[in-house]
């Protein structure tokens, strides 16, 4: 019974976080090409420093020093404008 109510919680919980994710990125105020290009840049540079001890890269530091992308995502919309 306690594995099928959680189960049931959790899908729940999961139908509204996708709700809620398709209303921002299909919102008029949606800075949509905003957000993904950052994430984008975020997940590059997250690879980057990843993958520097085997191609010798700048490393732990010199490849989050540039998450100053992520700063593009202040330009959204706040949630009690929606």
């Amino acid at each position: 019974m306690s594995d099928n109510l959680v189960t049931s919680v959790i899908a729940v919980l999961t139908a509204i976080i996708g709700v809620a994710i398709i209303s921002v990125l299909v919102s008029k105020s949606a800075n949509t090409a905003g957000v993904l290009q950052a994430g984008g840049s975020a997940f590059s540079n997250i690879l980057s420093t990843a993958v520097s001890p085997v191609t010798g890269g700048s490393g732990l530091l010199g490849g989050l020093g540039s998450l100053g992308s992520l700063g593009g995502l202040s330009n959204t919309v706040p949630l009690t404008q929606l």
